[in-house]
């Protein structure tokens, strides 16, 4: 026994993964939804993952922006948001290029008696208030990214401030080694958690496919096939971004295959941010840049979910008999960008942007509720792309920086 155990730790991360992920598969098929008997190691999982959000993103960045200059962090910043928006907005375009060649939709009637309420959309204000926490423990117990963000980039700046002081320098220096010391605590607490991971994964699998069954994924076949095309199509968009940076795409899915599986599996950004940093650490990237750039991508860079909103929008279109015009397309472009910063960090933000584009457009929104019934189908392949863009994003900033500071 004790030799079978010290094989699973001496075995290679994404090798366990992998047979977690066929495995499960294999069970969710063979045993239906009887396989959600399982669901409490995946839920285990999820509780581990976003235990370790808060000390990661706190100490992490606080670590990171102590390394760094002030006015460096602000460049960085403007870089990251400049990048999370342009690709969000391509990604659309790729969705929509996608689903105008293959039509999902084509030939299937909608049944008017289907009804589906839509969540509120919060509103892109909502959302930038949301960035100043009413108060620190408000923020960490209802896990609001941004305003653990905020916090950790006020305090982060604070000790900076007291190091370089001389009154309070060697205070100031105290402090940040305590902080420091607690961030290398929790990394060594996320190797533990790692071992787990593969578990976790196979549970959840099992479940998801054992819930869904093959029976959905026909009916809704050709949807699902067009959404994934679109997102492979991405994927080499961001080759071609990583290519003409000069980053080797082979090394960088060699240590970002890990999250990216986690979060095709989990369906959470935000509950895989833990794996998705230390794929960065991994990866050799500035702390300091990583630190805020990929809590904020998993609040606000949603490629994945771009996509699955222009597919959606011609989809519905072709079901109502009455395809997209160009500028529908435009708009389609405009608002679900906007959208997608707007939901940012929501339950169901997927269908809450979906809906506000159906809105601007006119489409029925009874569509929205038909594809509610591929929503896990549809977003496991949207989540992992989504941790995929926020990692690509942050490695060719991180390239420029470092060509900055070469020239500087």
């Amino acid at each position: 026994m004790r030799k079978i155990w010290r094989g699973y730790l001496n075995a290679s991360l994404i090798l366990k993964i992998t047979i977690a992920l066929i495995v499960g598969i294999i069970v969710g098929l063979v045993f239906g939804k009887d396989a959600a008997v399982l669901a409490p190691f995946g839920d285990l999982l999820l509780h581990l993952l976003k235990f370790l959000i808060i000390p990661l993103i706190l100490f992490t960045l606080i670590v990171g922006v102590n390394q760094t200059k002030i006015s460096d962090l602000g460049r960085m910043g403007g870089k990251v948001f400049v990048y999370y928006l342009l690709t969000s907005a391509l990604a659309i375009i790729v969705g929509i290029a996608v689903a105008s060649i293959f039509q999902p939709g084509s030939g299937m009637t909608l049944d008017k008696n289907e009804k589906f309420d839509v969540p509120d959309n919060p509103g892109v204000i909502s959302v930038l208030l949301n960035i100043v926490p009413e108060n620190i423990v408000t923020a960490f117990s209802e896990l609001n990214l941004l305003g653990i963000i905020f916090t950790a980039l006020a305090f982060g700046i604070a000790i900076s401030s007291l190091r370089s002081s001389m009154s309070y320098g060697e205070l100031g220096e105290h402090v940040y080694k305590v902080i420091d010391g607690l961030n290398e605590a929790t990394l060594s607490i996320m190797k533990v958690v790692l071992q787990y991971v593969p578990i976790g994964i196979f549970a959840i699998i099992a479940k998801t496919v054992g819930n869904q069954g093959a029976d959905t994924l026909l009916s809704l076949g050709d949807m699902v096939m067009v959404l994934y095309v679109a997102l492979i199509v991405q994927v080499g968009v961001y080759i071609i971004f990583m290519l003409l940076a000069k980053i080797s795409p082979k090394r960088f899915f060699t240590q970002a295959r890990t999250p990216m599986i986690t979060a095709f599996v989990t369906q959470s950004s935000s509950g895989t941010l833990p794996l998705t940093l230390n794929a960065a650490k991994d990866l050799g990237l500035s702390k300091s840049l990583y630190g805020f750039s990929l809590p904020l991508g998993a609040t606000i860079n949603m490629d994945g979910a771009a996509i699955r909103i222009a597919i959606s929008a011609v989809f519905a279109a072709n079901i109502v008999g009455d395809p997209l015009s160009f500028t529908d397309m435009l708009q389609v472009v405009l608002v679900g960008t906007l959208a997608s910063v707007g939901t940012a960090g929501v339950p169901g933000a997927g269908i809450i942007m979906i809906a506000t584009v159906f809105a601007q457009l006119g489409l029925p929104m009874e569509a929205v509720g038909l594809l509610t019934a591929i929503d896990a189908l549809v977003g496991m392949g949207c989540t992992a792309l989504n941790v995929t863009g926020d990692l690509v994003g942050t490695s060719i900033i991180d390239k420029t920086e470092t060509r900055e500071n070469s020239a500087s």
